[in-house]
């Protein structure tokens, strides 16, 4: 598989999600959002598992974005708020109800420690790739070549110091949210030593 090979929708909806998620990520975020798209997109692919790729790339835009300043929640973890923007996102695409109920879901069950491929591949190849690039887990189901050609495009900047923040902000003010979780865990210690971090 060559990066070209990597299937990018070229829909309304998916322009317009990067379009969101470049007017409200920094840099940092903005790429490690392609980046989780195009590691899901490269995983579901070399392991035949079907997805349907407009869902997976308007979520993989949209999974972050109940940590910025203007979709923040102080009432529920941030992922449920990412579902609630792609929820409404939708209904703008023209999405019905289950569709963007689907990417609501999608992006609320990146954060969990699994995700049943059969029952959710959308999020299951998210869950899998966002690991991949702030933990490290298993970023070498990636072929090395592909890792290179999609950090070249879309390098790491500073994601370690602003994701770290991010989730230490969201977990500290959410000690019960799946973020508290995180960050007691030391999820600052494995984004710092993920093996990406000297790739690109």
């Amino acid at each position: 598989m060559e990066y070209q090979d990597i299937e990018v929708p070229d829909t309304a909806a998916c322009h317009t999600a990067l379009e969101v998620a470049t007017a409200f990520h920094s840099p940092s975020l903005l790429n490690h959002s392609v980046r989780a798209y195009l590691f899901a997109a490269i995983y579901g692919e070399l392991n035949g598992i079907a997805f349907d790729a407009e869902l997976l790339y308007v979520s993989s835009m949209l999974h972050d974005i109940g940590m910025t300043r203007e979709f923040d929640s102080h009432t529920v973890p941030f992922e449920e708020a990412g579902g609630h923007v792609a929820w409404v996102f939708g209904a703008g695409a023209g999405w019905p109800v289950e569709r963007r109920k689907r990417a609501a879901e999608v992006i609320i069950r990146h954060m969990w420690d699994k995700v049943d491929v059969e029952a959710d591949p959308e999020g299951h190849l998210l869950e899998l790739s966002t690991a991949m690039d702030i933990s490290g887990r298993r970023t070498g189901d990636i072929p090395a070549s592909l890792r290179a050609e999609v950090l070249a495009r879309y390098p790491r900047l500073d994601l370690v110091t602003e994701f770290t923040a991010c989730m230490t902000e969201q977990g500290t003010r959410k000690p019960e949210s799946l973020a508290g979780g995180f960050v007691r865990a030391g999820i600052a210690e494995r984004l710092a030593g993920n093996p990406l971090n000297r790739e690109g």
